[in-house]
């Protein structure tokens, strides 16, 4: 039989990564990853054993600062090697399995994927939606809030193991307000509770210990101002309890928490950890601690407000009600005819500013986490937006929109010093 001999594999030419990226690194301020502070991205170069005492450090350094981040006395804090998706998958597969019953606030993409990862396990899952509506108004009509008065109801005509909610629905800019009063009422009825405070922690008051939160899962690439790929949760005791009294095995390896537990409670071998990762994480929640959470918090607010009253004085409408609305990510309407994608391609290609589109919705999102809460980058992606969309045909006054970000901002500008 003729053998047949493949050709030399021969290496393939330039492909230096400098040849893919652009050669003014574009401002990202849409809804993640954000900008990193140069001590993150020195920290993120870094390489230490492991298992090290340098390392052993790092881990209490990071810990205790978390405690502080999510403002709990909990010294059940893990890091995962994976992004905010990973950390909800540690929360969801470590406390439920089949037989385990969950009710999922869905306000949208992010806090629904809390019941998808528990379907998976073989939990029993209800949603109680906020998202009522014909389908055909659902690209133009947001999210309505969740109610106190309908969790109340769909937990005393059940027995739910577990609550999940989102404090900010990222994919629709919906802040849910009573996050304190429904976590309240899942623990009359029994019920563990699950937070996702990707896009909040650090933005706005989350207070774990003084809300009686089970478990609350952020990532580190949006208000921490960290990189992608590590993300951290924290367990309460009583979440803590079930973990290790449960009989049947976590279905998931990497991300069995009392594994993980011995890495980031004894310093012990679970895998390799994201040692540069971790790093980063160590110096983002340093300059937290060092600005102060209160701080922080004015200095969001402050931040997403400006660009609000910015964008509304430009002509453009803003999809969420004030009142229900999340200052982490800002959601704007379309208006008839634009094009989400011509849109943002033009302020990437123009002026190196990136923004977000979104998930079946008509809108366009632009973040307000952490670093991108800096005047000058108020200032650019606003400009940016109003140049687009003129642009792209749509009459939009842009001094009105400059001149009302200016005015939000003056009264305090020091938030916004490097």
């Amino acid at each position: 039989m003729e053998t047949i001999m493949s050709s030399e594999i021969l290496p393939p030419k330039e492909i230096a990564l400098s040849n893919l990226l652009p050669s003014e690194p574009l401002l990202l301020m849409g809804a993640g990853p954000v900008p990193i502070p140069h001590a993150v991205a020195q920290a993120n170069g870094v390489v230490i054993n492991h298992l090290g005492d340098t390392m052993d450090q790092v881990i209490q350094r990071v810990k205790l600062m978390s405690q502080y981040a999510f403002q709990t006395r909990s010294d059940k804090i893990i890091g995962v090697a994976g992004p905010s998706s990973a950390a909800m998958e540690m929360a969801i597969t470590n406390v439920l399995w089949p037989g385990k019953r969950v009710l999922v606030i869905d306000m949208g993409t992010f806090s629904n994927r809390f019941g998808e990862m528990a379907e998976g396990i073989g939990a029993e899952v209800d949603y109680l939606s906020a998202k009522s509506r014909p389908d055909h108004e659902s690209a133009t009509k947001p999210p309505h809030a969740i109610t106190l008065e309908g969790v109340q109801r769909a937990l005393a005509e059940k027995q739910y193991d577990v609550v999940t909610m989102a404090q900010g629905e990222t994919s629709c800019g919906m802040f849910n307000s009573i996050l304190p009063e429904i976590a309240a009422t899942a623990k009359e009825h029994g019920a563990l509770v699950i937070v996702d405070a990707v896009c909040t922690l650090s933005t706005m008051p989350l207070k774990m210990d003084a809300w009686n939160l089970d478990i609350v899962v952020t990532g580190g690439q949006k208000g921490l101002s960290s990189i992608p790929g590590v993300s951290v949760l924290a367990f309460s005791e009583t979440a803590w309890n079930i973990i290790e009294t449960r009989e049947n095995k976590c279905p998931h390896w990497c991300l069995d928490a009392t594994r993980a537990q011995k890495f980031w409670g004894h310093q012990q071998y679970h895998y390799t950890a994201p040692v540069p990762g971790i790093l980063a994480l160590h110096e983002a929640l340093r300059l937290i601690c060092t600005e102060t959470l209160e701080n922080r918090f004015e200095r969001h607010e402050l931040s997403s407000k400006a660009l609000q009253a910015g964008i509304e004085a430009m002509g453009l409408s803003l999809f969420v009600k004030e009142e229900h609305r999340l200052n982490s990510v800002v959601a704007i309407n379309l208006p008839e005819g634009a094009d989400s994608a011509a849109i943002r391609n033009y302020m990437v290609e123009r002026f190196n500013v990136e923004i977000s589109g979104a998930f079946g919705l008509n809108i366009i999102r632009i973040g307000q986490m952490g670093e991108q809460c800096r005047s000058h980058n108020l200032f650019k992606v606003l400009y940016a937006l109003g140049m687009s969309f003129k642009k792209n045909g749509f009459e939009v006054d842009i001094a009105q929109g400059m001149a009302a970000l200016e005015t939000n901002l003056v009264r305090d500008l020091d938030h916004f010093v490097d």
